[in-house]
Order: structure tokens, then C-alpha cells, then sequence
């Protein structure tokens, strides 16, 4: 069997449900993982972002529509799976694909050069040739964090959604949550038991009763993409928040010291806060020809480079687990085709 990086006809960056996808639609299609594709993915061994999540998060979708279309999430498929069941999910694909994840290597650039179909694709263990590159670093691999955030000092923590676990992490007392999405109502839920709870939301949060919308995804449930695409939103709306006792305020515009500004010129010192505020995807690695104008969805503007699970570079809903396949179908078909 081959090792390392050179002479494959794909390289997949990710291993994560995007990562995944692609080589599952890749294996469909007759390609050898490892003879063929290879995926590499910059976390240490096993460390799918998935596995960073708090503990009691659980996905927006039932176990249905929360996995692969070639392997389904055991049990019963109307429960909202935990993350740590994803985590264990992806494990239980990459296993049966027969994908060895190349771990620690991180993609840093890739370019054309010359007239031929070669892309050279830059990593942090040194430069590869290839014919195709999947991008499939997340749509929500980077916490997004507000201009005003540095200026803030509180007695508790400040810290981003992504780097909370438990509410032992808060101090006793109040805690402010910064950010209205699916992941700052799952905050301000599990904190109201044991803290005094302000959520703090730009936007009114309407309920969409029986619009089913797979929300699994994005390595998280509340990604934001490069174009800001407004969030759907499931679940409790505000006032139900209310009832239990949350305070709900307008957004955060400012902060200085230990006060934060609302939007309605009223302040607040609270004593911890949560910035529920969405990520950014993870394509910070490619050049700016690649957001050029597209031809067709999950292609880009350098030939042979493709993107899965961004919304940005394909249709909303593609960075959940359920609507991921449709992209690695896509490309997976076009790579195969690509002369």
C-alpha cells in the first residue's frame, strides 16, 4: 500500500463529516482510499472538531438526518444524537471506508502553475502535486469574535462558544450570552439551572414549526459563513426563554472594561459572558481565484479545486451532515470525469 501525500489523483483536507462524505462518494465511484485519495486533516490524531463541543450539545436534527446516506447512526432514529455520538459516528465511517487519516498535516496553500492539470498543494510537511483538492475545512472552523471583545474584562470568563463545556466553567452568579442562534438558546437553556441567564440577540427568533431543516452541521450548529448567511433557527423561541426565567436583551454594540453597551444605550456589568457569536469558515488557506465566480456548485476558479460543506460555494443546508452528501456526490462525480 502507498503512503504519504504523492502521486494521488485526489487529496481530501478534512476529516471531518465533509472530509468523509467526499470519500465515501469517492469510494462509491470505485476510487481506493490511500491508492487513490488520501486525507490529511491538521487536528492531532482523532481530534475532529465534533470532540471540542460542550458535553450535553445535541444536534438540532434527529439521528435520521444526522448521518451519511451509506451508513446510518444506530439506534433509534428519532432521538437527536449528543456530539460524542457524532464523534464516535465519523470514527465508525472513516473505519469502514478503510481511510487511514493522514493526522498533524495542515494544508496552507494551493496553486496552478505552468499549462498542465498539476495543482501544487502547500501543507505544513512540505508541497505535494496532485490533480484535484477537496477543501473540506468546515464551514465553521473559526470563531467569529466581536471588534468590542479584547476591551472586555469581567470577574468570571470571557470566552467563545466553541471553548465551553460544562457550567462549572462560570463563575456563580450572572452570565451573559452573546449571540440569539441555535447554540446561545442551547446556552442560556443549560445555564438557566444553575446561573442567572441574559441573552443577549440581534434579531427577533422566530420559530419555523414543520420546516424540517437538518441543522447537524458545520462541525457545529451554529456556522456562519464568509457572506454572514442568516442561521435558521429551531426550537424555544424567546419568550419561552423568558418563562423560565432568562432576561432577554437587544445585541451587544460595545464594551469597555468590565460594562458591555446594548443596542438600547442601557449597560450591563454581568459577570461572565458567552460570545455565541458564529464562526468563519475554514477556506482562509486558499487563494482568492478560488472564490471566483463559479461555474457549477462545489467547483471553484482554479480547475481541479473543489470545496464541500461551505455554503458559500454551494447551496444552504450544505454544511450538515444530511445535506454534505449532496456536495460529495457533486464532486465526486466531477472528479471522476475530469479529464
Amino acid at each position: 500500500m502507498r503512503t504519504g501525500l504523492s502521486h494521488r489523483r485526489v487529496i481530501i483536507v478534512g476529516a471531518g463529516q465533509s472530509g468523509l462524505a467526499v470519500a465515501a462518494a469517492l469510494s462509491s465511484r470505485g476510487l481506493q482510499p490511500q491508492q487513490d485519495f488520501v486525507v490529511i486533516d491538521a487536528a492531532p490524531e482523532g481530534q475532529r472538531s465534533w470532540a471540542t463541543r460542550w458535553h450535553s450539545m445535541e444536534l438540532l436534527s434527529d439521528a435520521r438526518h444526522s448521518a451519511l446516506p451509506p451508513r446510518r447512526l444506530p439506534g433509534d432514529q428519532r432521538r437527536h444524537p449528543r456530539v460524542d455520538e457524532i464523534v464516535d459516528y465519523l470514527t465508525y465511517v472513516e473505519a469502514g471506508l478503510g481511510v487511514e487519516t493522514m493526522w498533524g498535516v495542515r494544508a496552507t496553500g494551493v496553486e496552478h502553475r505552468g499549462n498542465g492539470s498539476t495543482l501544487h498543494l502547500s501543507t505544513t510537511t512540505g508541497e505535494v502535486q496532485t490533480r484535484n483538492v477537496v477543501c473540506a475545512t468546515g464551514a465553521a472552523a473559526l470563531p467569529h469574535l466581536p471588534e468590542w471583545a479584547p476591551a472586555l474584562t469581567v470577574p468570571g470568563v470571557v470566552l467563545h462558544s466553541s471553548e465551553y463545556l460544562y457550567p462549572r466553567q462560570i463563575l456563580s452568579g450572572d452570565v451573559l450570552i452573546v449571540g440569539g442562534g441555535n447554540s446561545g438558546v442551547q446556552l442560556a437553556r443549560e445555564l438557566n439551572a444553575s446561573h442567572r441567564v441574559t441573552l443577549a440577540t440581534r434579531t427577533p427568533r422566530r420559530r419555523r414549526p414543520g420546516k424540517s431543516y437538518p441543522a447537524a452541521g458545520g462541525e457545529t450548529v451554529s456556522a456562519l459563513s464568509r457572506r454572514r448567511l442568516p442561521e435558521p433557527v429551531f426550537g424555544e423561541g424567546y419568550e419561552q426563554l423568558r418563562r423560565i426565567g432568562v432576561t432577554i436583551r437587544p445585541a451587544v454594540i460595545g464594551a469597555h472594561g468590565a460594562a458591555v453597551t446594548f443596542a438600547d444605550s442601557t449597560s450591563s456589568t454581568p459577570g461572565s459572558v458567552i460570545l455565541a457569536t458564529g464562526y468563519a469558515p475554514g477556506d482562509n488557506w486558499l487563494p482568492d481565484e478560488a472564490r471566483s465566480t463559479q461555474s457549477r456548485r462545489t467547483a471553484t476558479g482554479l480547475p481541479g479545486l473543489f470545496v464541500a460543506g461551505m455554503p458559500q460555494y454551494s447551496v444552504r443546508g450544505a454544511d450538515t451532515i444530511f445535506g454534505v452528501w449532496r456536495d460529495a456526490t457533486t464532486i465526486a462525480h466531477q472528479i471522476v470525469n475530469r479529464p
